[in-house]
Formats: C-alpha cells, sequence, structure tokens
C-alpha cells in the first residue's frame, strides 16, 4: 500500500472516529428536522394572533372600506374626538388610522396618516395605500361623469400562454425553479467547502502544536502529507453528508406518515372525479419541469466541480494550516479564501437571475475561484460545451498550480514554531 493511501486512511478513520464527528452526523439531521417544524409552527401561532386598528375617519371617506381579514381586525372611533380615539389606539390598539376633514378629497391623498410606535409592515402599509387609492379613483371617475363599477366590471385580467417554435406548450416559472435549483447547489458546494476545508486546517494545527508532525514528516514528503489530509477529510466529509440525507429523509418521511396518515386516509375516501383528475395533471406538469430540467447534467456538475472547487480551496487551508500555529493566527488569511466564495454567490445570484448567458455570468463562470459556484447556477439553464469544457480545465489546472503552490508553503511552515507569519514572511518561504 503507498504512502498517500496509508495518509488518507489514518485521517479518514481519525475523523469518523471523532466524538464530535459521530455525535454531529447523528444528531444533525433531527436538528435540521426539528428547526423546521419548530419554523413550520412558529408560523401557524404567529397567523393567530390578530392586531386591532383603530381607524378615526373625520372626512367619512374610509370607514367602510377597510376590511376585516385574518390577522387585522378595524374598530371604528370616528364618534370619538382626535384626542380619546388616540389615547385608546395608544394603550389598547397596534395603530390609528387618521383621515382628517379636507376641504378637497383628493388632498387625502398626502394627508392620511397611520400613528404607531411600532414601524408598520409592508403588506399593511401597500394595503393601506391600496384602500385609498382605490377610494379616491373612484371619487374622481365620479366627478368626470363616468360609472366607476362599470369601468370596474370592464377590466379583463389577462393571463399570457407560453409556447415554444416548435408548437410545445411553455412553462410558467421556469427559470425561478432553474434559478433555485442552481443557487441551492451553489450554496451547497460554499458550505461544503468552508465546513471541511476549515477540517483540514485544524487537523494540521493540531497535529503541528503537538509536535506529532516532526515524526510523521520523517516518513513522508510534505506534499504526500498534505494531499492524504485533504483526500480522507473528504472521504469523512462526503461520508458523513450521504448519512445526513439518508437519515433526514427517513426522518421525514416517517414524520409526515405519521403525523398526516389519518387525514390522508379521510381524505382519499372524499376524493372526487374532479380532484382525480386535478391530481393527474398536477402530476403532468411535474414531468414536464422534470423534462425541461437537464438534472443528469446538474448532478453530474455538481459531482465535478465540487471536487475540483474543494481541492482548489482545501489546500489553501491546508498551507494556512501549516503557516500558524493556532486558529486565531489564521484569521488573516482566510478572508482572501471566505471573499472569492461570497462574491461567487451573490454575482451568480444576482447576474444568473437577470441574464444567465451575460458577460458577467459568462466571466465568473470560467474565474476558477468562483466558477465551482457559478457555473452551477448557469448549468439549469443549458451551458455551451466548449464553456463547461474550458471551466473545468481552467478549474483543475489552477487545482494543480495552487497544490504546488500550497505544497511550498506547507514543506517550510509545517516545522515552524513559535512565530506568526506575514504575506511578507510567506513570501519568502515560497522562494526558498
Amino acid at each position: 500500500m503507498s504512502v498517500l493511501s496509508l495518509i488518507i486512511k489514518r485521517e479518514f478513520i481519525a475523523k469518523v472516529r471523532n466524538k464530535s464527528f459521530i455525535v454531529m452526523t447523528f444528531l444533525g439531521p433531527l436538528l435540521i428536522v426539528g428547526m423546521t417544524f419548530l419554523i413550520a409552527y412558529l408560523s401557524s401561532v404567529n397567523k393567530g394572533e390578530v392586531k386591532t386598528i383603530g381607524v378615526h375617519d373625520r372626512a367619512n371617506v374610509f370607514v367602510n372600506d377597510f376590511k376585516n381579514s385574518e390577522d387585522i381586525k378595524y374598530v371604528n372611533l370616528s364618534g370619538l374626538s382626535f384626542d380619546k380615539a388616540k389615547d385608546s389606539s395608544s394603550n389598547a390598539f397596534e395603530g390609528l388610522i387618521y383621515v382628517p376633514e379636507v376641504q378637497n378629497i383628493e388632498e387625502l391623498a398626502t394627508k392620511t396618516t397611520y400613528i404607531s410606535d411600532d414601524s408598520p409592515k409592508m403588506d399593511f402599509l401597500m394595503n393601506l395605500q391600496k384602500v385609498i387609492d382605490t377610494k379616491l379613483n373612484k371619487e374622481n371617475l365620479k366627478k368626470l361623469g363616468f360609472d366607476a363599477n362599470t369601468i370596474e366590471k370592464a377590466k379583463i385580467k389577462s393571463e399570457v400562454q407560453f409556447a415554444k417554435f416548435s408548437g410545445e406548450d411553455g412553462l410558467k416559472y421556469l427559470n425561478e425553479i432553474k434559478i433555485g435549483i442552481g443557487f441551492a447547489f451553489g450554496y451547497l458546494i460554499m458550505m461544503f467547502i468552508i465546513i471541511y476545508g476549515n477540517m483540514v486546517m485544524r487537523s494540521v494545527i493540531e497535529e503541528k502544536t503537538n509536535r506529532i508532525i516532526e515524526i510523521i514528516i520523517s516518513s513522508v514528503k510534505p506534499f504526500q502529507l498534505m494531499m492524504g489530509k485533504i483526500i480522507g477529510t473528504s472521504l469523512a466529509g462526503i461520508l458523513q453528508f450521504l448519512i445526513w440525507i439518508i437519515l433526514g429523509s427517513i426522518i421525514m418521511i416517517g414524520a409526515t406518515f405519521f403525523m398526516g396518515g389519518n387525514q390522508e386516509a379521510v381524505a382519499t375516501s372524499q376524493i372526487t372525479a374532479e380532484q382525480a383528475v386535478v391530481a393527474t395533471n398536477f402530476m403532468s406538469q411535474i414531468q414536464l419541469y422534470l423534462h425541461e430540467i437537464p438534472l443528469a447534467s446538474i448532478l453530474i456538475s455538481f459531482v465535478i466541480f465540487f471536487i475540483g472547487g474543494y481541492f482548489l480551496y482545501s489546500s489553501f487551508y491546508a498551507a494556512i494550516g501549516a503557516a500558524v500555529d493556532s486558529e486565531t493566527d489564521s484569521q488573516q488569511f482566510l478572508m482572501p479564501i471566505i471573499m472569492p466564495l461570497m462574491l461567487a454567490v451573490y454575482v451568480g445570484f444576482l447576474t444568473v437571475m437577470n441574464d444567465p448567458h451575460g458577460t458577467v455570468a459568462v466571466v465568473f463562470s470560467l474565474i476558477p475561484l468562483t466558477s465551482p459556484i457559478v457555473m452551477l447556477m448557469r448549468i439549469p439553464f443549458g451551458v455551451p460545451l466548449w464553456q463547461l469544457a474550458l471551466s473545468v480545465v481552467l478549474l483543475y489546472g489552477t487545482f494543480i498550480f495552487v497544490v504546488w503552490f500550497a505544497a511550498k508553503i506547507y514543506r517550510v511552515g509545517i516545522l515552524m514554531y513559535g512565530k506568526k507569519p506575514s504575506w511578507k514572511e510567506l513570501y519568502k518561504w515560497l522562494k526558498y
């Protein structure tokens, strides 16, 4: 067995036998599922809170236009004086809508006031302005001699249909789904790189601090040791990730079956022919969407770009771990590594959403430090084969260069103690 395989095996076993690794592997899915149900529960509880809003309409224009909803109740305080309505609202209500008495009703467009100590939510404020605009528009139409109700009935709500030049029906919201899938895979790569890259760095720092590295380095080359740590940690991370997927799926299926089993049995007995047709149409729509989304290409590309991106950044993490004596000293070197990842997420999300084949999106999908994330966001929209091949070649070519680059820092820094390295010091190590 080669030296590299021995190092990989040792690193993998050391990681999977670690107590924190075992605990988080089996506790992680439970925490994720628990957080999901907690958020769902808190959302349902929050919906049950009804807020009361007072209305003091001196102009007697809008008081009948504010309709109660599931979460908002309006109380008419127009019979009270403004001061009493204000005092009552400040003590018992969420806020007060004040409509002053004016000579010209058009003045209410700018003089209607919402009084509250808390800033109103956006949806409430938009609904309030919509009520005011609708009422004032109707009053203006009456002044001009038009029947507002007739105009309202004459309005037609359009629904544009989609079709392809081949004659097939198009699919609505397909781009949004593609954006969501691409962003999910890109964000997953970023999180995996950060989490397990830090594991590589901590492993190097730990062995360096314990002086174990002095014994190990006498038998193996620094390059072999660095690559063994990167590959061994990545295998442990992949194992943990697969266990999370399997356990999470089992827990979600079991919880869904346990909570909705009885309701599903009752609903099944009450399914009508119309509901069966709706369900059939829904399934056919899902199949159409799946046909338009290149899932096989996305999964294959995910594996290729994940391996390249992880090895690329893990080489940086290993070099940093060899250069410093503690995690505290590593902070000055981590920012230049994390910044390209964050830039890739935001640039990819903003550019791919608007123009997945634009110049900015194409350039960042070819740059090796950002391509694992940006290219994953572009692939659902279809990427020319030459761009995909060029991106992969540049990524793995840069990975080989960075491994050589990082190995020079690793070779010198792994035996350096008691000195905080600077960027100037790292440059000297590269020339050594």
